[in-house]
């Protein structure tokens, strides 16, 4: 099925899309989302939520204003940096036993491996070192542009316009 006749099926709420749209786009998805995460079972509770979204919001979706993989990858990356933020997570996070923290670097570290295996990061280490730093803590840790600003000392303007220019850059490595 292509993706038009996918988002066709998806607002006329056809079931049948769903599995679809499932199957399509779930093991991406879900790489991005548990990069940011690092927790597989709260990936996978943030991947149905953002499923749900997507469903529930398909009517805010415009071709015109871009691409509709991208569209679903803003929601789930949105999605997890909510996560990330809520107070329940955070508690959570801070009741963690120390097996769990073995547990947890030996998943990162098959997270970066998974992660290289959609070849991303090959075309990130393509860019300028500066590119390389901002977009490592804008898409990979999650981090707000005022966040990176802070983190980089550089003021927010820098970081926006040095970001708009290196996501210009890869899409020119990508021939997007």
């Amino acid at each position: 099925m292509s993706q038009e006749e996918l988002l066709v099926l998806i607002y006329k709420k056809d079931e049948r899309a769903f599995t679809h749209l499932y199957d399509m786009y779930s093991k991406s998805l879900f790489s991005v989302i548990n990069v940011l995460v690092k927790n597989r079972e709260e990936a996978e509770d943030v991947l149905q939520d953002v499923f749900v979204k997507i469903w529930k919001n398909i009517d805010s979706y415009h071709e015109s204003k871009g691409r509709f993989y991208t569209w679903i990858l803003n929601i789930a990356r949105n999605t997890s940096i909510d996560k990330l933020r809520s107070k329940n997570f955070n508690n959570s996070q801070k009741n963690l036993s120390t097996d769990n923290f073995v547990n947890h670097f030996e998943d990162s570290s098959k997270l970066v491996d998974k992660m290289d295996t959609i070849g991303l990061q090959d075309f990130v280490k393509r860019l300028k070192p500066k590119c390389i730093q901002i977009i490592d803590l804008l898409f990979f840790k999650g981090y707000t542009q005022q966040e990176a600003s802070d983190e980089l000392a550089i003021p927010l303007g820098t970081v926006k316009t040095q970001n708009r220019n290196c996501i210009n850059d890869l899409r020119n490595y990508l021939k997007v």
